[in-house]
C-alpha cells in the first residue's frame, strides 16, 4: 500500500485555493491534503468547504497544520514566508516556498535549519523560465544577470512604493519604467510583485548582483519576463509571456503551475531537468 504525502497548505488566497484543488483532483493516489491554515479563518474554511463539503481541513494555527503534514506549501505572503520556515523545519517537515521574496536575506540561515533538521526546502521557478540553465550557468561563472518585468498598470495598484513614488498608473499611455535597480531593492518595494526576482537571485548570484527593470505597460494583458544571462559558458536569452491568474492579477498562472510541477517532482522517481 502507497503511503500517501500528507501536504498543508498555509495561505488559502488565489495560489492556495488553486494547489489546494489540484492535490485533491489530480494527485489524489500519491499525496493527501490533510490541513488548510490562513489567517483569515474564514478563507480557509470555505475553502475546505469546496475541497471536502466540511470545515475539517481547517485548522486554528500553524502548529497544528504542521503536525498533520509531511510536506508544508507557503503560499501566504512574503510578509511572513520567513516566519513560517523555520516553523516547519525545526519539526522536520519538509517546505515548499512560494513567497521567496521573504526568506532572500535569511537564505544561507534556512540551508543551516533544513540541514539540521534533515528536512528539505524547495522553491519552485515560479513565473519565468530559464532557471535550469540559470542553475547549470552557476556551476562556471556568471557575469550578468537582468530581468526585466512588464505587467499591466493594474498589476500595480496600491503597492506601497508606487504610492510613496506618486506614480499615477492611469495616466501612463506607454510603457514606463517605474523601478530599476538591484533585485534586493526590488523586492523590498514590491514584494507581491516580483517574486521571480528572488528565485533568479538565489539560482545565480545574488540579489545584490541581479538587475532588475520593472515595466507599468497600458497596452498589456500579461505578466512578461524578460531574462538575460552572460556567463562563461555562454548568453541565455529567455522571455516569458504569462496569462494572469484569473483570481489575482499580481500574480501569474505559470507560477502556480510551477509549484504543481515541483510537487510532481518531489512525488515522482524520475525528474527531469536540473
Amino acid at each position: 500500500m502507497v503511503k500517501l504525502l500528507k501536504i498543508g497548505i498555509v495561505g488559502c488566497g488565489a495560489i492556495g485555493s488553486s494547489l489546494a484543488k489540484t492535490i485533491v483532483e489530480d494527485f489524489s493516489r500519491k499525496a493527501k491534503l490533510t490541513a488548510l491554515y490562513d489567517i483569515d479563518r474564514n478563507k480557509s474554511k470555505e475553502l475546505s468547504r469546496i475541497i471536502s463539503n466540511e470545515e475539517k481541513l481547517a485548522v486554528k494555527n500553524l502548529k497544528q497544520l504542521i503536525s498533520k503534514s509531511d510536506l508544508v506549501i507557503e503560499a501566504a505572503s512574503a510578509k511572513c514566508s520567513w516566519n513560517i520556515a523555520p516553523e516547519v523545519l525545526r519539526k522536520g517537515r519538509d517546505i515548499m516556498i512560494m513567497s521567496v521574496g521573504g526568506i532572500l536575506d535569511k537564505i544561507g540561515r534556512l540551508y543551516d535549519l533544513a540541514k539540521k533538521y534533515n528536512a528539505n526546502v524547495y522553491i519552485p521557478s515560479g513565473a519565468i523560465s530559464g532557471i535550469d540553465s540559470l542553475k547549470a550557468a552557476a556551476c562556471s561563472k556568471i557575469n550578468k544577470v537582468t530581468l526585466t518585468t512588464k505587467k499591466p498598470c493594474a498589476a500595480f495598484l496600491n503597492v506601497p512604493y508606487v504610492v510613496k513614488k506618486k506614480i499615477r498608473l492611469d495616466k501612463i499611455k506607454k510603457e514606463k519604467i517605474i523601478f530599476e535597480g538591484d533585485a534586493y531593492s526590488a523586492i523590498r518595494a514590491f514584494p507581491q510583485n516580483i517574486n521571480v526576482a528572488a528565485t533568479l537571485s538565489i539560482a545565480g548570484i545574488g540579489p545584490r548582483r541581479t538587475i532588475v527593470r520593472i515595466v507599468a505597460s497600458p497596452n498589456i494583458t500579461k505578466n512578461i519576463h524578460e531574462i538575460v544571462i552572460e556567463s562563461d559558458s555562454g548568453r541565455v536569452i529567455t522571455r516569458t509571456e504569462n496569462i494572469i491568474h484569473p483570481d489575482n492579477p499580481k500574480t501569474s498562472y505559470l507560477a502556480v503551475l510551477s509549484a504543481v510541477a515541483t510537487l510532481k517532482q518531489i512525488l515522482d522517481p524520475v525528474r527531469v531537468g536540473t
